[in-house]
């Protein structure tokens, strides 16, 4: 298994960001940004990075919390601003390790599904990926848009994974987000699981088809 290493990471102009790191053990093949949960950089957080590592991508996780205080006080201060602060601070550790905007793609999960969406449709990267993307139509902070709003700004291939069972999000809900994503000019999918729930390191079998769809996904567009 591939070790993951957290470390305060600051740019030439000051700016700083805890990142958490997995190396290739061999040839880089580009660089992926893991977006966290709503539970922060958990140990199944630092698992996926190190699993990415594992297929060849140099893999940074920037811990979106600032401060002290409760998860729910977390995610109610976080926003796009902030979002896009960290992960400019991520994409730009990639770049110094030689690794260009179309090899560069950003993956989340639940809240972290969220963010990668806000970086996806204002930054130029090569790829995005979201699992169980809340905040579709009623946003899960005063300072994020709702989903469905920006999803036509989406300026990178983009691909949503969402389980029919997962009780926070109404299947009619991410079918509007298929069809706004559609409206956006780059290559888009959604694709349900009609079994799974929210969380899908609780469903095995969907844990491993949706990890597959994902590396195809960065396979497909990261080149």
């Amino acid at each position: 298994m591939t070790e993951t290493r957290t470390e305060t990471f600051t740019l030439s102009d000051g700016r700083a960001a805890t990142l958490t790191v997995a190396e290739p053990e061999r040839v880089v093949r580009g660089g992926l940004v893991v977006l966290h949960e709503a539970r922060g950089v958990t140990d199944t957080v630092r698992l996926l990075v190190s699993s990415f590592a594992a297929e060849g991508w140099l893999t940074v996780a920037p811990h979106l919390y600032h401060g002290e205080g409760p998860r729910e006080e977390q995610v109610r201060q976080l926003s796009g601003e902030s979002v896009l602060a960290d992960t400019d601070i991520a994409f730009a550790v990639l770049a110094e390790r030689g690794v260009t905007a179309d090899l560069m793609g950003v993956v989340g999960f639940d809240l972290g599904g969220n963010a990668a969406m806000v970086v996806a449709g204002q930054r130029s990267i090569g790829a995005a990926v979201t699992v169980g993307a809340t905040g579709i139509i009623q946003p899960v902070s005063t300072a994020l848009p709702p989903l469905v709003e920006i999803a036509g700004e989406l300026r990178c291939p983009w691909l949503g994974i969402y389980g029919d069972q997962d009780d926070e999000i109404d299947t009619s809900e991410v079918e509007k987000l298929r069809d706004a994503a559609a409206g956006s000019g780059v290559a888009t999918n959604v694709v349900r699981f009609a079994d799974a729930g929210h969380r899908f390191d609780e469903d095995p079998a969907a844990a491993t088809e949706a990890w597959h769809r994902t590396l195809n996904w960065f396979d497909a567009h990261l080149r």
